[in-house]
This record gives structure tokens, sequence and C-alpha cells, in this order.
């Protein structure tokens, strides 16, 4: 069985993930052998990554708050219903293009996706939106506030680390 290749690095550091795949770019299927690493990924790589996960993740989780919240009531309101549809949707499909496609624009979408829904929380708790105005604090608001600035504070993280020089 061939596992190893004299252009496998020998000695990684411990921040440091070799990437093994086949030279067509691809996982060896059933365990067949594996062939030299296509990259190394260090610490930069990995952070940037993991900032792209947790904005993809509290994406989803406000998108799934407000789909919840949609279907529990708030379709009913005139213009805000299908505003928390439209968010619902949108941030689930601005999830996955977040982890997907390894650019700076569905970073910059999730940052505005973020900015957005929380600068409309806030208007409808201090003076009203589309003449809704929040009085309670429910537990789907905070959770849903809290994922929103972490969406805005790793999508910045992950472009900063994406454009930091290696």
């Amino acid at each position: 069985m061939d596992t190893y290749s004299p252009h496998m690095p020998t000695s990684l550091t411990s921040e440091e993930v070799p990437v093994l795949l086949h030279r067509n770019g691809r996982a060896p299927v059933g365990g067949g052998p594996m062939r030299e690493p296509i990259a190394v990924l260090g610490p930069r790589t990995r952070a940037a990554s993991v900032a792209r996960w947790v904005t993809a993740t509290a994406v989803l989780v406000s998108a799934i708050v407000h789909l919840y919240l949609w279907a529990t009531g708030m379709n009913q309101v005139d213009v805000i219903g299908p505003a928390f549809l439209l968010n619902g949707v949108g941030g689930v499909v601005l999830a996955i293009v977040v982890v997907a496609w390894r650019h700076w624009l569905p970073l910059l979408g999730a940052v505005g996706f973020g900015a957005a829904t929380l600068g409309a929380f806030i208007l409808s708790r201090t003076v009203g939106l589309f003449g809704v105005r929040e009085t309670i604090w429910s537990t789907a608001a905070v959770i849903s506030a809290v994922v929103e600035v972490l969406a805005i504070v790793f999508a910045i993280a992950a472009w900063r680390a994406e454009r930091r020089p290696a």
C-alpha cells in the first residue's frame, strides 16, 4: 500500500494540518492509498475557515429563528411577515454560500445580513418598524440578536484572516 510519498512533509508543526487527496482532488474512496498532500493548512487558513463556519452557523441560526417566528404568527403581519420569510430563506442560502464559496462577497453579505437584521430589530424595539413595536424580550429575540452580532464579528474576522499575507 502506497501511503508515503517523498514529497509529503514529514515534520509538521502542531498547528499545520496536511490535506491528503488524490491528484484528481478527491479523497480516497474505500480506504485506497493516499497521494502527496496538495496543501498544508497553516494556522491562518484554519482561523479563516473556523471564522467562516462560525459566520455561516450564526447566519443560519438567525434564519431559522426568523422562519420559526414567521411560521408561528408573524406571517399574519403585513410588511414584517414577508420580511421575516425573506430573511429566513435568504439566511439559509447565505449560510451555504459563505461556506461553499471562498470569496469575500459572501462575507460582505453576512455582514450586511447581520447589520440589517440587527438594525431592523433595534428599530422595532425603539421607534417601531412598519407599525410593529417590540415591547417584550423573548428567547428568540435574544438568540437572534446575539447570533447577528456573531455573524458580523466573525465575517469580518474571516475576511481579515484571508487578507493577511502568509
